[in-house]
């Protein structure tokens, strides 16, 4: 999959910015057809850095969230600035 198409959009949220600050963690919403790989490798292609995890979960609302933690050589609070969420 082409990195764009996997993912729509950074989420932003009170708990989304507690986790960029704690765990060094960004939230994406992403295409529903999209697994952990291919979001690991659109994030290191799209943003350049390096990830350590990613977790994914569909909510109520049928959209599937990406949880992606980062590698500690690279601050998540950086990405986010960069992308003008924080």
């Amino acid at each position: 999959m082409d990195p764009n198409d996997v993912i729509a959009y950074p989420l932003m949220t009170e708990s989304a910015s507690l986790m960029v600050e704690k765990d060094n963690k960004l939230i994406f919403i992403v295409n529903l057809k999209a697994g952990k790989s291919d979001v690991k490798k659109a994030v290191e292609e799209l943003y350049e850095v390096k990830v350590e995890k990613v977790n994914l979960l569909i909510t109520p609302q049928g959209e599937k969230k990406a949880f992606v933690k980062l590698t500690p050589e690279y601050k998540a609070s950086d990405v986010a600035i960069k992308l003008g969420i924080l």
